[in-house]
């Protein structure tokens, strides 16, 4: 009897373990898998997050920021936000044809938005906003019928605005802010009823949305023939934006050294001495213009904490002016720097010069956030870099 016990014990063993080569060993990676290891190797740079994503393991269930349906085992929403990941996004995404959430806002992706997303069919909310994407919003992204939230702002997107976007319906939030869009506003279907908010930040747009007539006296576009004459204009629009800014840039660094020359002049005649402060260069007048509608401050927030600044906070200085570390109550850093305020026709022209600067959007330049306009001094707004100045560096 106890020779009949053991075998059926080895049995229910052998079972378990052919059961469990069948269910997890055995088994090839799904093309949810595939799709994201094909993510996975577009992105070469990462925090780790990636690295933990193994062929190996055939259940990308399992891997970090990827959340599949209990009963398909399908990959339903993938959240990567706030993890420096810099790369291009790869057109495999839209082998995940049953995602629901895609977050891949607070990155560094570049290239372009994969028209490939189209095929997610099933995608409710799309966020791409805050990386460094460029070329146009792809027409594709109107198949999203189910899509309820959509942010690609805060990016380097161009063209015009596609009709195909009026056909999301179910569209509850749009934000398009912070990009170099240009054309007509289609006035056809969801978009009409979004506001200015949603268009902010966009030089050449125009439309009733943003109370702005078109050159050609339309107030919006239509969807008819697929805004065929809005991309003529759009490309038309661009070449000339884009003569303009390369001489802007070039008399941007003009005036930058010009500037140079004027600070180490100020700097050996008045030294150090007018760094004891910031309190009298932020008082009455003073008024501050933000370039990038996503920090969340207000321009009163921003002068208080100006207000606060002392030597203490001096993180560089030079003949072009003094860098203080500005830390804000939600733990963001930035970069303050004070330039010596010069005559008030050379700070006009300056003012020009900071706009066309401020809307320049790269991967490798550290953006200009926006300035406060004292009557003092000019009191510049950057992204705040840990690594220590360009000049340790070279030297």
């Amino acid at each position: 009897m106890g020779v009949v016990q053991l075998t059926c014990g080895h049995l229910c063993n052998l079972f378990a373990v052919a059961a469990y080569i069948l269910f997890t060993g055995g088994r090839s990676l799904s093309p949810d898998g595939e799709a994201l290891l094909s993510f996975r190797t577009s992105v070469p740079k990462s925090e780790g997050i990636l690295q933990r994503w193994r062929p190996e393991d055939a259940d990308p269930c399992r891997w970090n920021g990827v959340t599949c349906n209990v009963k398909s085992r399908r990959v339903i929403h993938l959240n990567l936000s706030h993890q420096k990941l810099s790369g291009e996004i790869p057109p495999d995404i839209g082998k995940l044809d049953r995602l629901e959430i895609l977050e891949l806002n607070n990155n560094n992706f570049y290239g372009k938005i994969p028209s490939e997303l189209g095929n997610c069919t099933e995608l409710q909310a799309l966020y791409l906003q805050n990386n460094y994407l460029s070329g146009q919003i792809p027409s594709e992204l109107g198949n999203l019928t189910e899509l309820q939230f959509l942010d690609i702002s805060s990016n380097a997107l161009a063209g015009s605005i596609p009709p195909s976007l009026g056909q999301l319906n179910k569209l509850i939030t749009l934000n398009l802010s912070t990009n170099f869009l240009v054309g007509s506003i289609p006035a056809d279907g969801v978009l009409v009823k979004f506001a200015q908010e949603s268009f902010v930040g966009n030089r050449g747009l125009c439309g009733v949305q943003i109370n702005m007539a078109c050159k050609d006296g339309r107030v919006g576009g239509s969807s008819s023939g697929y805004g065929s004459d809005d991309n003529r204009d759009g490309r038309n629009k661009n070449s000339a934006r884009l003569l303009i800014s390369a001489s802007a840039t070039v008399g941007a660094l003009l005036l930058v050294a010009l500037m140079c020359f004027w600070g180490c002049f100020l700097y050996k005649k008045l030294g150090k001495n007018d760094a004891k402060g910031l309190v009298m260069d932020v008082g009455g007048g003073a008024s501050i213009v933000m370039f990038h509608g996503d920090l969340p401050y207000s321009s009163k927030d921003i002068i208080k904490k100006l207000e606060t600044l002392n030597d203490e906070h001096i993180i560089g200085s030079g003949g072009f002016g003094t860098v203080y570390k500005l830390a804000m109550d939600d733990g963001n850093v930035f970069a303050l720097k004070r330039i010596v305020k010069l005559n008030d026709g050379f700070d006009r022209f300056f003012e020009r010069e900071l706009e066309i600067l401020g809307s320049i959007k790269h991967r490798y330049l550290v953006n200009l956030r926006g300035y406060c306009n004292s009557p003092l001094s000019k009191l510049l707004i950057y992204d705040f870099l840990p690594g220590g100045s360009l000049d340790e560096a070279l030297h």
